[in-house]
């Protein structure tokens, strides 16, 4: 190393809604910035301690910008160490990947002109990354940490820890969701800079669409398909008016999310309550798109001949019934051109889930979008069947039916969402994240 050194002169108590932290400030003899180090926990003589280097972003972590994602990385590495129990967020004073705020705004006026990211900081004459961690070895080293598991997306971090003595025993990602308004920024990180992101979110004109990343499916190891949970509802909680009663809730911008949502899945499921009271179509139709097979949780086959779905211009809807449905009508219904097939029925009288499920994955279908009503909302989430949730909050009062009845009677099931990412589309807001079926609260 060089002749650098840190000296740790004043610490003090930061409790934050993230955990209880200690503020650790430094001074050196290599510049006058203030570099801090955030800390809980035990550390000195820990192994694999859970690390977070940080660099200044004055326009994300401090306004929240949207430009980048460093604001969310930063409130996800505090949340992340507090569950943790112990750990450290190194903030280095290098703005702008080191080339301080004034040139950084003037990068994103370059970038508003069609620059990118990489070719902004070349224009203005300085190198695409200009940060420097070796003061943040040497604090690492001052606290007693000698090997970290990195929260990082960025290899050349952890090459630069490896090459001043800090053993990287694990990288752990920090990855946001996406916005409108970072994924150009995002894209140009990944591609020309080899930062590991997953930037499977898609977008239609300009509005991400909340597709549980690929390799989030991949890693559950799923013998059923990959099923993401998404519906509308009123700030109270409301999906209707009333049971059987139809109610228009999200707006223009967030019913284009939800048909390019649809058209992300294999399969959309409904139950036979939402075929009764809304007669929907089920297709894509805001969007360019594929339209999704349709489900029917349809135990005692009432689905209607005249509904909708036999006209539209979507696959035919494949009805499930309970094995003990009207023969007659299923022969009424097959002749109307749906598929009808019968499953089990569970322990509580209802169609088998897990059957259901089985089924299609058997035919090929790996991901399937349910969008209710209430009871199947419900049933999906009482057998932890659900492993995405995007949902629309529109702003009214409604007072009406909740989009969830009774989990309380399988011992007070109240999964916490993970992953979260929100995005304002018009007057409503959609929120999306992965519930934690390891943690839940019973």
């Amino acid at each position: 190393m060089r002749d650098l050194t840190v000296t740790r002169d004043v610490t003090a108590r930061i409790p934050t809604k993230e955990g209880d932290f200690s503020l650790v400030y430094y001074s050196n003899n290599h510049d006058d910035k203030e570099h801090v180090a955030l800390v809980t926990g035990p550390l000195e003589g820990e192994k694999d301690v859970l690390v977070r280097i940080h660099s200044e972003c004055f326009t994300g972590d401090v306004f929240g910008s949207r430009r980048c994602d460093c604001g969310n990385q930063l409130r996800q590495a505090m949340e992340k160490i507090s569950e943790e129990g112990s750990g450290v967020i190194i903030y280095l004073r290098q703005e702008g990947r080191g080339i301080g705020l004034k040139d950084k705004l003037r990068a994103y006026n370059l970038q508003d002109k069609g620059y990118d990211t990489v070719d902004a900081n070349i224009e203005l004459g300085h190198q695409v990354d200009e940060r420097d961690y070796e003061i943040a070895c040497l604090m690492l080293e001052d606290l007693g940490i000698q090997a970290v598991k990195l929260l990082t997306n960025n290899s050349s971090k952890i090459n630069a820890l490896k090459k001043f003595g800090i053993d990287v025993s694990k990288r752990e990602p920090i990855e946001t969701i996406p916005n409108q308004d970072n994924i150009g920024y995002l894209s140009t990180k990944s591609k020309r800079m080899g930062h590991m992101l997953d930037l499977n979110t898609k977008t239609y004109r300009g509005i991400p669409i909340p597709v549980a990343p690929r390799k989030m499916a991949d890693e559950l190891e799923l013998k059923r398909p990959f099923v993401t949970l998404s519906y509308a509802q009123s700030i109270d909680g409301s999906i209707a008016l009333d049971q059987g009663v139809p109610f228009s809730m999200s707006g223009k911008q967030a019913n284009a999310m939800t048909h390019a949502l649809r058209s992300e899945h294999d399969l959309i499921l409904v139950g036979i309550g939402t075929i009764l009271s809304d007669d929907p179509d089920l297709t894509v139709r805001e969007v360019e798109g594929v339209n999704p097979q349709p489900i029917i949780l349809d135990s005692k086959l009432r689905f209607p001949t005249s509904a909708n779905m036999l006209r539209n211009s979507g696959p035919p809807a494949w009805v499930f019934c309970g094995p003990n449905a009207s023969i007659d009508k299923k022969k009424k219904l097959e002749a109307a051109g749906l598929r009808v097939s019968s499953v089990n029925i569970d322990g509580e009288g209802k169609l088998d889930l897990d059957d259901i499920l089985e089924t299609v994955y058997s035919e090929g279908f790996r991901s399937i979008m349910v969008e209710g009503g209430r009871q199947i909302i419900t049933e999906f989430i009482l057998n932890e069947l659900v492993d995405h949730v995007v949902i629309t909050l529109t702003p009214s009062l409604l007072g009406g039916l909740n989009a969830i009845g009774d989990i309380n009677k399988l011992g007070n099931i109240r999964p916490r969402l993970r992953n979260i990412g929100y995005e304002k589309l018009g007057d409503d807001f959609v929120v999306w994240g992965t519930p934690d079926w390891e943690n839940i609260e019973k």
